[in-house]
């Protein structure tokens, strides 16, 4: 059963009130157009500046003309600008909603039907553009271009194969939207349309510069938090006109989200660029980087500017006419210099970075690195290696639970410290074998890979589930802000007792995986391949770290997940799960075939050049190290089936003490009954 959310109902409106929203309608249509002209403004101007603009071609080379060299940016920037009035929309229930299940109100309905045609925009935008760059790359003016050429780039060019992913999920979103009715649906649509802005992020410059890895992710969070910025300071927009208890609670709950999106932005935005320029001092060097700089200058006075002067504007903000037209102001200014950003990064993806073409062998193309020199003891143990998993799994992880630790003393709770220590080890442990020397062979050497893995998948996971992340979250998150309602506690409450969480926690999934993994993933090709791929290792890390997580809090942890076996089939388990890791580790002991033997020719690495070598080396490291975490898991598992014994014996006792041994009295008059029955029948 849906209910409306009463609080986004407003009065019912007077004459003068409606003047006065029609007149407020206009100047957010002409404030809408100065946005686009203050987008359009910068990122003219860095173009030219930086020289991104299209130029003439010297004689008789191949040019497509003027019109596609500016039609791409242009476009680009429409399709931006689409991508995150969808987002402002769908995000607009999600400000004032008392539960997800609850029926859209009227603001909410209104901006959801916005969404349908944005998302129509920002389709067709994206197509276009699809179109011109055919135009650009074969260097042929858009009006002569021929169909098999178009067909030929968004089927078999990685980038245009991007482009028909977006393009999938955009339709989807502009085709569901008409059919949206509770906030449930909306935030649905939205997860969707934040999707459908990552596939050209994997093959734009991210794609192409040096540290793939941190490059690609860095642009990624940068993107989706900054459309998620924006999008959320757009979507207040919506409850200006509303009741003040509603318009007082959007802007209260985006101001928390605010507050991540622009650090997360900032420091994505930050990465990236460095990645991009070569490092600190190539932000001065070159004409993108001082475009990059201007970018980063722009977002820091616009953090600044929105924390100082909205503390003050949210207080009032249910006041009165007056409060309303501050917010409205300050809203519009943030928004005009989001829009400046913008133009800015469209600016700078039609800029060649200065760190493009810095690479100049194969091998070193293939790996996104200079090749690493012959491993030491010292390189091994202060190497680095500018890992984009590593970096958002660590300061991500890190950042968050500091957060949610703080939140609890705020509170006057207190948090365990052996707890904190143990998950902060966790993700030192995920650090070094992402982002310290470890990380830095694991891309060269079979044997540092297989080290990286155990250390991902079985060692780093038990010391983060002991950390009892998840628990953490539960208690320090903010419950509903209304009677009744749903806040992100409540809402993650109710995601781990869904079904998606109870097939994922259930631990003879969890083991499948945790076991399927190593099988799979290196008896199958597929290890070859993910190493081909820039991504291909990130996402190995990612996975083993996940599986790894899901198994041991299977085991060991606290969560409140659906399934939790007893102490003894844990064990059991456990017992069952260990004989396939040391199948697999004698496996790689005794082949003689090298496991993705393609990728590791390919790269000729000058040293440990005998793959077998090298790769029976990594299969008694994985043995050795794979045996000490069973052995941490089974001591875990034995103390808290202990404790566990130990509590519910101090609970019986408890009981029969406040019952004055009923049980045991009444079981002693039973005995005595039946006695009393056998000497009878005698």
């Amino acid at each position: 059963m849906t209910t409306t959310s009463t609080d986004e109902r407003p009065a019912p409106l007077t004459d003068a009130e409606r003047r006065q929203l029609g007149e407020q309608r206009r100047r957010l249509g002409v404030g809408l157009l100065g946005l686009a002209v203050a987008g359009l403004a910068a990122m003219w101007l860095l173009l030219e500046l930086a020289g991104g603009a299209p130029q003439a071609p010297p004689a008789g080379i191949p040019d497509p003309g003027a019109l596609t060299g500016w039609a791409i940016p242009v476009l680009e920037l429409v399709s931006h600008a689409a991508a995150i009035l969808v987002v402002a929309c769908l995000v607009v229930p999600v400000l004032v909603v008392r539960r997800l299940a609850d029926e859209l109100g009227r603001a909410s309905h209104r901006a959801v039907r916005t969404a349908t045609w944005a998302a129509v925009v920002w389709f067709v935008a994206a197509l276009a553009q699809g179109v011109f760059t055919v135009s650009d790359l074969f260097a042929q003016p858009v009006g002569e271009l021929e169909w098999r050429a178009v067909q030929t780039y968004f089927t078999d060019v990685s980038q245009g194969q991007a482009a028909v992913t977006q393009l999938v999920l955009v339709a989807v979103v502009a085709g569901m939207t008409r059919w949206v009715a509770t906030a449930r649906e909306s935030t649905g649509l939205l997860l969707v349309s934040l999707v459908a802005l990552v596939p050209p992020v994997l093959t734009g410059h991210s794609a192409s510069s040096g540290s793939h890895d941190l490059a690609i992710v860095s642009m990624v969070v940068h993107v989706l938090a900054a459309v998620v910025w924006i999008g959320g300071v757009v979507a207040l927009w919506w409850h200006l006109a509303d009741a003040p208890v509603a318009r007082a609670r959007a802007a209260r709950r985006f101001a928390g989200v605010a507050a991540w999106a622009f650090a997360a932005t900032a420091v994505s935005g930050i990465l990236n660029a460095a990645v991009r320029v070569g490092g600190p001092g190539g932000f001065l060097d070159s004409a993108y980087g001082r475009g990059a700089l201007a970018k980063i200058g722009v977002i820091v006075v616009i953090g600044v500017v929105a924390w100082l002067v909205r503390r003050r504007a949210l207080a009032g903000l249910a006041d009165g006419a007056a409060a309303r037209r501050t917010f409205l102001l300050l809203t519009a200014t943030e928004i005009g210099w989001m829009a400046v950003a913008v133009g800015l990064g469209v600016a700078l993806s039609r800029t060649p970075p200065p760190v493009e073409d810095t690479y100049t062998s194969g091998a070193e193309a293939l790996l996104g690195a200079p090749m690493p020199p012959a491993p030491t003891f010292e390189r091994l143990l202060v190497g680095f290696n500018p890992s984009g998993v590593g970096l958002l799994v660590v300061v991500g992880g890190l950042a968050a639970y500091v957060a949610g630790v703080v939140a609890l003393r705020r509170r006057g709770d207190r948090w365990p410290v052996l707890r904190t220590v143990s998950y902060v080890a966790g993700l030192a442990i995920v650090g070094y074998a992402t982002l310290g020397g470890l990380g830095v062979y694991s891309h060269v050497m079979f044997s540092a890979h297989m080290v990286s893995h155990m250390l991902l998948s079985m060692v780093a996971p038990i010391l983060l589930v002991a950390g009892a992340p998840i628990t953490l979250a539960l208690n320090a998150l903010p419950g509903s802000d209304v009677r009744g309602g749903q806040g992100p506690r409540q809402i993650l409450a109710a995601a781990l007792q869904s079904k998606p969480a109870a097939i994922l926690s259930h631990p003879l999934v969890t083991a499948a995986l945790f076991i399927g993994s190593l099988y799979g993933v290196y008896f199958t090709g597929a290890f070859e391949w993910l190493m081909q791929n820039h991504l291909g290792h990130a996402w190995m890390e990612l996975h083993f770290l996940i599986t790894g997580y899901l198994f041991y809090e299977s085991l060991v942890g606290i969560a409140p997940v659906p399934h939790r076996l007893p102490y003894l089939a844990r064990l059991g388990m456990l017992v069952v799960v260990a004989p396939f890791h040391a199948f697999f580790s004698i496996a790689l002991m005794s082949s003689t075939t090298p496991v993705g033997e393609g990728f590791y020719r390919a790269i000729d690495r000058p040293f440990a050049r005998d793959l077998v070598a090298d790769q029976n080396l990594g299969g008694s490291l994985s043995w050795a190290v794979g045996e000490i975490p069973i052995l941490m898991v089974v001591l875990i598992l034995l103390a808290q089936w202990f404790r566990h014994d130990r509590a519910e014996s101090s609970r019986h006792d408890r009981r029969e003490a406040a019952s004055d041994d009923a049980a045991l009295k009444a079981y002693n008059e039973r005995l005595a009954a039946i006695g009393r029955e056998d000497v009878e029948r005698r």
